[in-house]
């Protein structure tokens, strides 16, 4: 491995760019290939950040990079992480990590058959914010955990947000923006022992909204909430018996937050941040398969199976299905 770590992007949408353009403010990462399933779009891609382009998904995991990011719709996360991980070729994949935990677990069986790193690229897991509320529900000063509040909604209507819409495309607000206020969740409770969900759906059947209550045996409640609807406050309180953290919008990215505690706020973080986010998930990902292991502590694959299984019960209580899967 060259002393800078090479990464080749599997994708050339949106979320392709913008990984790419933070890795520009990120000293020892470069972009060293790019994939396509049309030539002329990994040409375009490629020319903007100086990579090699391949028209081809099969040719780039071949290719000599460090690692792929899979940055295709979530519809494919499967079928190009498992060629890439068979390939012998670290994984980032970007989040919902699958449409389901079926596909989930092929990935991490591919994952550790080949022994080669996998990472669900849950980007907020590593902002400096996460890594203040890890530090402050750690050390106690909440007092015993009671509760999370977190929204997410956006306004995305069909035209011209079609993909979000589509069933065939696994479409809806719970895997696009609901992953969001499930992660923090997970990061902070852990897996639920209850779930209780309801939605309204979109005219071509996914979720337009989705509510849902995580409970626990030891008593914390999480209430979440997320749309395609409107844009609403996309905001984050934790709540403990002394005090609590609360996170502006959007809370799930680089922004201001404050931790009050017995009614006075004790520490207050500035969105002083450059860039949109997703930097720090690339270099802890670069240090994993560095370090020779294949999954990240800190988004871990048993975490990540266990939130698709937590997003597929939801899916069926609101009864959420889309065309391309075995619903028996």
């Amino acid at each position: 491995m060259s002393e800078s770590f090479r990464w080749g992007i599997l994708g050339t949408g949106g979320i392709a760019r913008t990984f790419a353009r933070d890795l520009q403010l990120l000293p020892g990462h470069e972009i060293g290939a790019v994939g396509s399933r049309t030539i002329g779009k990994a040409e375009s891609f490629a020319a903007e950040f100086s990579a090699q382009p391949y028209g081809s998904y099969e040719a780039l995991v071949e290719s000599d990079v460090d690692a792929i990011y899979v940055a295709t719709p979530h519809t494919l996360h499967a079928e190009n992480s498992i060629l890439a991980l068979n390939a012998g070729k670290p994984v980032l994949c970007e989040k919902p990590f699958a449409v389901n935990v079926k596909e989930a677990e092929a990935m991490v069986a591919a994952s550790r058959a080949n022994h080669v790193a996998l990472m669900e690229g849950m980007w907020s897991r590593f902002l400096p914010t996460y890594q203040v509320i890890r530090e402050v529900v750690a050390s106690g000063e909440l007092g015993e955990l009671v509760a999370i509040y977190a929204d997410h909604g956006q306004a995305l209507p069909a035209n011209p947000y079609y993909r979000l819409h589509a069933p065939e495309l696994a479409g809806g607000a719970l895997l696009d923006l609901g992953i969001y206020p499930i992660s923090l969740t997970f990061m902070i409770l852990g897996d639920p022992d209850s779930v209780m969900a309801t939605s309204i759906k979109t005219d071509t059947g996914v979720d337009a909204q989705t509510s849902f209550i995580f409970s626990y045996v030891s008593g914390q409640h999480s209430i979440m909430t997320t749309t395609l609807e409107v844009r609403t406050p996309c905001t984050a309180k934790i709540i403990g018996t002394r005090g609590r953290i609360e996170v502006d919008s959007n809370f799930y990215t680089p922004t201001s937050m404050r931790v009050i505690i017995d009614g006075e706020a004790t520490q207050e973080i500035p969105a002083n941040y450059q860039g949109h986010g997703i930097r720090e998930q690339a270099d802890h990902f670069a240090e994993i398969v560095r370090s020779g292991a294949i999954e990240s502590p800190l988004m871990s694959h048993d975490e990540s199976l266990a939130i698709m299984d937590c997003m597929d019960e939801i899916r069926y209580q609101i009864d959420l299905k889309y065309p391309f899967e075995n619903n028996d």
